[in-house]
């Protein structure tokens, strides 16, 4: 008798679970839908994508998240909606809020000379009376380069440890030209640890991480093995796994300032696509959440990040706006793209709505955001 009812009510189960189902592929299968996957899969098909997770936000809300593709070429392990990846430089969005937030705090100002909280030289030789500001880094406006490296440790960019470091200067005055520079996120990194007291990627967990509600760190080793998207780059025969998602050793010997750059405050966020969306909703809201129900940025701090600082260049303060990937329509966001991966985080707003993507590896990384973006916008945003 217990047998037969269990068998009952697992019938039951079964046919719950297929009206569910058919429900569900019913609702998928709209034209409108069909017609986006066909697009999609044609992109994913022509660039031969590892792995894709996108995310679609509308109304302040996630209306469409989905994942395609691997995380792993070799076990076959699909790529989920809670897989995370190193997104590269978007995660300079995420230093720049830390700096944002302690400028809001009083600890220093966007016009604070770096000299002032450094523990070397910062100055362009060739003009060395210019003071480099936090807000030079911010737009990378600095007269910084990257020529000399930036992502080992500071000792590039510090006089005393390397003798060439005069190469990291460009021949312009800082605060007068724009050139993209991963070194000013390195100092903006050590910066954000002095006046803070804390260490970099604890203090982004504390204040931007946490109160929002994600997952989300620039420490792989609080990310769990099981949902790291594994990067690839295209040599022109195969894929090549990149090596990523080194663990950090060594951090009982970490010294404030000093060692930032182990966690790559320029580009070293691991995050999935649903959570970059939910982080992306804040910036919408001029630094207020309506998921988390809470505001971490005041208002004209995320105006002021959102906003051109160098007339032509259109980059804000570790934000930009452009309208490469939606023609004729600007958005406000960043783009990444190291080890292979290509990313992009772009919102409108005033119209609330915005588009993520996180590709793992593709045989064309010059134009895969495009084409993603392209399809996103296409089918969910213009009506």
């Amino acid at each position: 008798m217990i047998k037969k009812i269990a068998c009952l009510l697992l019938g039951v189960v079964i046919a719950a679970s297929s009206i569910n189902a058919n429900a569900a592929t019913k609702r998928s299968k709209t034209p409108k839908r069909v017609a986006f996957d066909t697009d999609m899969q044609h992109v994913l098909d022509s660039l031969d994508v590892v792995g894709l997770s996108i995310a679609v936000v509308k109304n302040n809300q996630i209306v469409y998240n989905k994942s395609y593709g691997v995380q792993d070429i070799k076990t076959k392990v699909p790529v989920t909606n809670n897989t995370m990846f190193r997104i590269a430089s978007i995660s300079k969005s995420f230093s720049g809020v830390s700096i944002m937030q302690l400028v809001e705090q009083g600890k220093l100002t966007l016009d604070t000379d770096v000299n002032k909280v450094l523990p070397f030289t910062v100055r362009n030789p060739k003009h060395p009376e210019v003071p480099i500001t936090v807000e030079m880094l911010l737009s990378h406006t600095s007269s910084l380069n990257d020529s000399e490296g930036y992502y080992i440790d500071l000792d590039c960019i510090n006089p005393g440890k390397n003798a060439n470091y005069k190469n990291a200067y460009n021949d312009y005055k800082p605060g007068t030209k724009y050139e993209y520079c991963n070194l000013n996120f390195s100092l903006l990194g050590s910066i954000i640890e002095k006046v803070s007291g804390e260490r970099f990627d604890l203090y982004v967990k504390r204040h931007i991480v946490q109160p929002l509600g994600l997952e989300a760190s620039f420490n792989i080793n609080d990310v769990p093995a099981k949902r790291i998207g594994k990067l690839y780059s295209w040599n022109g025969k195969e894929y090549e796994e990149q090596n990523a998602y080194r663990p950090i050793t060594g951090l009982e010997n970490y010294k404030l300032t000093e060692s930032s750059v182990t966690f790559s405050p320029a580009g070293g966020m691991k995050i999935s696509a649903r959570n970059l969306a939910k982080y992306m909703i804040m910036h919408m809201n001029y630094g207020k959440s309506p998921l988390a129900k809470t505001r971490i940025l005041s208002e004209e701090s995320s105006k002021c990040m959102q906003v051109e600082h160098t007339p032509g260049f259109h980059y804000g303060l570790a934000l930009e706006q452009t309208d490469e990937y939606t023609p004729g329509k600007v958005l406000v966001g960043h783009t990444g793209g190291a080890y292979g991966l290509r990313s992009a985080m772009f919102f409108d707003p005033e119209q609330k709505y915005g588009l993520v993507m996180i590709c793992s590896g593709c045989k064309d990384g010059n134009i895969i955001i495009n084409k993603v973006l392209g399809v996103m916008y296409k089918h969910f945003i213009v009506k």
